[in-house]
């Protein structure tokens, strides 16, 4: 699904990603963990295709496919989907407006709206006024409608209260197929700074982005664990 070969990125002038090596198969989930100012961010971002992000050396291979030169709108048509951790209020643009443009007109952003009882904003502007929660729930619904085949998330747990984690938690397994136990066809990276994701969701394999560069990978439970008893710092001595 993708795979980052010597991902070298800067922005403003500045070494923010230094040689991401990354593999995530078809139907995996990933979560990449790292304290705060590691690269994470830039990391989705980059794989998305924003501008401000620029990559002085290495590809990003989706589907086979060479990406690394597509802007965003092409990779989001080739089937991925981002939810970030601080969208902006869109003004003048109701959420059943965008819905209905991720979904391509199918309608399937109010069916999903109102199963997961939010159809009472789908009248209001996008995150006005919502809170924490709630843009969340808005950027998940977005996704749904979009239905990507590989899901990016930037710290979906952040500043959601522990009423709407569950909430937030089924709608990222719907995302990800995790209903199925087979013949998964959708693939997840998740930046996670807490990791208590886990609490609501099953991953597959867990990295550690250390100072730009990824530097571990294993069970992600047992290095959330690991990270809760000793900090990042113990990952950089373990490195070293």
């Amino acid at each position: 699904m993708l795979e980052l070969k010597d991902l070298w990125v800067e922005v403003e002038g500045r070494e923010i990603l230094k040689g991401v090596n990354l593999k995530i198969e078809q139907g995996e989930t990933h979560i990449l963990f790292g304290k705060n100012g590691s690269g994470k961010t830039t990391l989705l971002l980059t794989l998305m295709g924003f501008s401000r992000y620029k990559i002085i050396n290495g590809a990003i291979i989706f589907k086979g496919q060479d990406i690394t030169a597509f802007s965003p709108h092409e990779r989001a048509k080739l089937g991925m989907g981002i939810s970030f951790q601080r969208p902006p209020t869109l003004h003048g643009v109701r959420l059943r407006d965008m819905l209905t443009i991720c979904g391509n007109g199918s309608g399937r952003g109010e069916i999903l709206a109102t199963q997961y009882n939010f159809a009472e904003f789908l009248d209001r502007e996008v995150n006005r006024g919502f809170s924490g929660g709630e843009i969340k729930k808005s950027e998940l619904l977005q996704l749904l409608a979009q239905d990507p085949d590989l899901v990016l998330l930037d710290e979906p747990e952040s500043g959601v209260d522990v009423e709407n984690l569950n909430v937030i938690g089924q709608m990222i397994k719907e995302l990800l197929q995790k209903k199925l136990k087979r013949h998964r066809q959708k693939s997840g990276l998740i930046i996670s700074h807490t990791g208590f994701i886990l609490n609501y969701l099953e991953a597959d394999k867990g990295h550690i982005l250390l100072e730009g560069k990824i530097h571990c990978q294993g069970n992600p439970r047992e290095m959330f664990e690991e990270i809760q008893r000793h900090g990042y710092e113990e990952c950089a001595r373990c490195r070293r």
